[in-house]
């Protein structure tokens, strides 16, 4: 049959021949660009759409551009085809992804979404998570364990930043793709961990309050002073001394592996020592009952110095009720049995 005897039955045939078929990949220019979906011209094969989920994250596309889609449905109810261009990136993104996988270099993201346990990223087409745990120092969301709003509120904040990560898995059959921030900058971690010493004052923003202290990010290394280290006061709810975005001065007591423990108090002159130099063995002293408890009571001496009267110091042996000796906020006379400077403790007599 030559070219000029084709009949129009003809030319349809060769139309039908062409029909797709389910995940073919094709060629499509965009002929319309809505809010919920965009229109493909596929030439014999008619149009095609493409709903806004099957889009890929951040994808900017205008009329008349070329894309490459996927086929999902060759022909849905009105006769058209149903694409995706997301799919069809996936496909392709894979390979890149592999390779940068394999190369184990340093990548720049930006993550699109985020829930409790991490943030969602798209690379390539290929979808992938950072989870919480693979978050540097300066991005962990250090909170209470039982607020999770404020941890997501946290993770939220880093959603359209561009954070440097490595991927950390790369599996394509399984379709998992973990990425994490923590090995992008481990080598200069250990690099400035190196420089670090015991005994060095260092300055840093707190990250995080809990109820046993507070975070501190120094320099991208994560720190923690515990609330024993806060100050030389007792110290109730670090929250009293410290909030998130504070920058505070700490020295450093202990390097662990990947974490500084710092203390604030060893910054400041202790208040108790200069102020337990008034104090001797032997000394009557007047004091104010600060706390009771059923092994003895504590007594406020100056400012900064509280001592101890135990109960075996009260005149009636073991069996002494402290409840029934002292009141809060009362003053009593006291004689100073004992001054233990090392470990800040003075122990009492009542007279």
């Amino acid at each position: 049959m030559t070219k000029q005897s084709l009949t129009m039955d003809d030319l349809l045939g060769e139309v039908q021949q062409k029909q797709f078929a389910v995940g073919e990949v094709v060629q499509a220019t965009i002929l319309s660009v809505a809010k919920h979906e965009i229109w493909l011209d596929l030439g014999v094969n008619g149009v095609g759409m493409v709903p806004r989920r099957e889009i890929g994250y951040g994808q900017k596309l205008e009329v008349g551009e070329q894309v490459v889609a996927s086929v999902v449905d060759p022909e849905v109810e009105d006769g058209q085809a149903l694409l995706s261009l997301r799919k069809a990136a996936k496909d392709r993104g894979w390979d890149e992804v592999k390779a940068l996988f394999d190369k184990g270099e340093t990548l720049e993201i930006t993550p699109y979404d985020a829930n409790r346990g991490g943030l969602l990223v798209e690379l390539e087409g290929v979808r992938g998570f950072l989870p919480v745990s693979q978050l540097s120092a300066e991005h962990y969301p250090r909170v209470g364990s039982s607020d999770k709003d404020e941890i997501l509120q946290r993770l939220n904040s880093l959603t359209n930043q561009v954070l440097k990560v490595r991927i950390l898995d790369a599996d394509r059959k399984a379709n998992k793709l973990i990425f994490s921030e923590k090995e992008a900058v481990r080598e200069d971690m250990q690099a400035r961990f190196e420089k670090l010493k015991i005994g060095d004052s260092v300055k840093g923003v707190v990250t995080g309050v809990v109820d046993f202290g507070a975070f501190i990010n120094v320099d991208g290394i994560e720190g923690l002073i515990h609330i024993s280290e806060i100050s030389w006061e007792r110290v109730e709810n670090p929250a009293d001394y410290v909030k998130v975005g504070d920058q505070v001065e700490a020295k450093i007591i202990a390097i662990d592996k990947d974490r500084l423990s710092l203390s604030m108090k060893q910054t400041q002159d202790d208040p108790w020592a200069k102020e337990a130099e008034g104090f001797k063995k032997g000394d009557s002293v007047e004091g104010t009952v600060t706390r009771i408890t059923p092994f003895g009571a504590f007594i406020q001496l100056s400012p900064a110095v509280e001592a101890l009267v135990h109960v075996s110091e009260l005149g009636e042996g073991q069996g002494a009720d402290p409840e029934k000796l002292f009141k809060l906020n009362e003053k009593k006379n006291f004689k100073i049995l004992d001054i233990d400077r090392d470990n800040r403790k003075i122990s009492l007599s009542l007279q």
